[in-house]
């Protein structure tokens, strides 16, 4: 029986506090809002950020060209004796890139809120070399017990040809293609905004004349 009395009594006072705190917490609500209270940051993705984000990508590698060649090596020994010569067959990989650590703030234009102009950097040879695990040496001839270093230098002339026949075959050209079908659409989903690329213009000075 004490028991019930004392709830009956403390009943009235609970009820009163949580009254009493709800009102308080909708005033402060109500206050809050009216002298400018926290609000939702925004979030803006902002030049710098974007440049930032497309320089963390480094060299880009938009395509490789894989080539297999027979390569004849031949250096004169002396006057007085026949050429040595080696034979390789050579298996070799050019890789083009586009250096996007090379962009300029300039490079990137805004165009009202949906669009974004990018002037991009010319396309490269990121490396070339010769696979030596798929390459071998198929001839010799006139060595004179220097065959190691003729093997050496016939593979270093092989790789100069693989940048070469990368070249010829177009592989600049061909970055620049797949840098719009790869690179356009992960900078789209990147920035929220079309992307239109277009190669940098270089401006060169004119050639001096020379002196008569």
């Amino acid at each position: 029986m004490r028991l019930l009395y004392v709830l009956r009594k403390l009943i009235p006072w609970i009820l009163i506090f949580l009254v009493a705190f709800l009102g308080w917490r909708a005033c402060s609500s109500s206050i809050e809002k009216l002298l400018g209270g926290k609000e939702e940051p925004e979030v803006e993705v902002t030049h710098n950020t974007i440049l930032t984000k497309i320089e963390e990508m480094g060299k880009l590698e938009l395509v490789r060209y894989n080539f297999k060649d027979v390569v004849e090596y031949s250096k004169e020994v002396s006057r007085f004796l026949p050429n040595s010569k080696v034979a390789l067959i050579v298996s070799g990989e050019a890789v083009g890139c586009i250096d996007l650590q090379k962009l300029q703030p300039s490079d990137l234009q805004f165009l009202g809120d949906t669009a974004l102009h990018i002037s991009l950097p010319a396309p490269e040879i990121c490396y070339y070399r010769v696979n030596h695990t798929e390459s071998k040496v198929f001839g010799k001839e006139n060595t004179y017990f220097q065959d190691a270093e003729l093997v050496d230098e016939g593979y270093k002339f092989a790789e100069k040809n693989v940048k070469q026949a990368a070249l010829n075959s177009g592989i600049l050209k061909q970055t620049s293609i797949n840098a719009e079908k790869i690179l356009k659409p992960m900078l789209e989903n990147m920035t929220g905004r079309k992307v239109y690329l277009m190669p940098r213009e270089t401006m060169q000075a004119p050639p001096v004349p020379k002196k008569r």
